[in-house]
């Protein structure tokens, strides 16, 4: 115990830069996670608050229930179509974006940096007022410019598939900047010998971007790729601000049917137990993420 203590006091300026860290994580993450664990097994509501001898244990009824309702059912198939399309765009699109600026050192190529940073920094009601005059099916500019093709003015707020491409092309459009500047940082740490020996050997700009950029880049990408998904799965701004999840459910998210029965509804047992199925889907598609990379490294 003594030799303990000794180890401890040795290395106890770590601990001191580490503890206010670790605090903030047990009180504010790791408790709360436990204690919303305990609620899922609950009846809790607004009763259960005002007095919490009305709290009953109901056991794995919530769970049971969750996955009968068509609603949860629903919001897991359009959280599962956000991510499908979303991620990938995101990805693809940060990385082409932060090349083409890469590539330039023009005070337009600065200028477009922070163009396309803006957005991911814009408040999101905010954004949506803007988005939702764009949308607008009677005076929105993107039928304006559809009626330049004579194309029919588009309901993309009302049609169930098109609302959903719609809050993805606003999440997509929201997301791209802050996932460029991590591809930047991570383009400007490439050494510049590899490509001057590449060009030794006579290869062109597309296989230099092709065999030595995309490569290296591969670290970044697995980054990019495992937040934008966390973020994807957990969709939630763009639907309340947007649609709140109609039209008849259409739009509505894992996060969202977790908000509605938590805070608009005061079913906290039942969101609770939403909230454990997300926390799931997260940490089972978190941990494919990093296998898969593993493997890739392994080989």
């Amino acid at each position: 115990m003594q030799h303990f203590f000794k180890q401890l006091n040795r290395y106890k300026y770590p601990y001191l830069f580490v503890g206010p860290a670790l605090l903030l994580l047990l009180v504010f993450s790791i408790i709360p996670i436990i204690i919303a664990l305990v609620i899922s097994f609950t009846n809790i509501d607004l009763a259960g608050l005002a007095n919490y001898s009305n709290i009953e244990a109901v056991g794995f009824d919530n769970y049971i229930k969750i996955f009968k309702d068509p609603v949860f059912l629903k919001s897991m198939y359009n959280t599962f179509f956000y991510v499908i399309i979303g991620v990938p765009l995101v990805v693809v699109l940060a990385m082409s974006a932060a090349l083409l600026l890469n590539y330039g050192t023009g005070l337009i190529f600065k200028t477009f940096r922070v163009v396309y940073y803006m957005p991911s920094i814009t408040n999101i009601v905010a954004v949506a007022v803007v988005w939702g005059y764009l949308y607008n099916s009677h005076y929105g500019l993107f039928n304006y410019i559809l009626s330049w093709f004579g194309v029919p003015a588009q309901q993309w707020l009302s049609d169930p598939t098109l609302a959903k491409l719609s809050l993805i092309l606003l999440a997509v459009w929201k997301g791209i900047g802050l996932n460029m500047i991590i591809f930047l940082a991570a383009l400007q740490g490439i050494p510049r010998s590899y490509y001057e020996a590449a060009e030794i050997d006579g290869a062109n700009k597309w296989q230099k971007l092709l065999f030595i950029t995309v490569p290296l880049l591969s670290f970044a990408t697995f980054f990019v790729t495992i937040t934008t998904l966390i973020g994807w799965i957990q969709f939630f701004e763009e639907p309340l601000v947007m649609t709140e999840g109609g039209p008849l459910n259409a739009t509505m998210s894992m996060a969202l049917f977790i908000y509605n029965n938590g805070f608009q509804l005061s079913n906290f047992g039942y969101a609770a137990a939403g909230s454990f199925v997300l926390f799931i889907l997260i940490i089972v598609a978190t941990m494919v993420q990093f296998a898969v990379k593993k493997k890739d490294v392994e080989y």
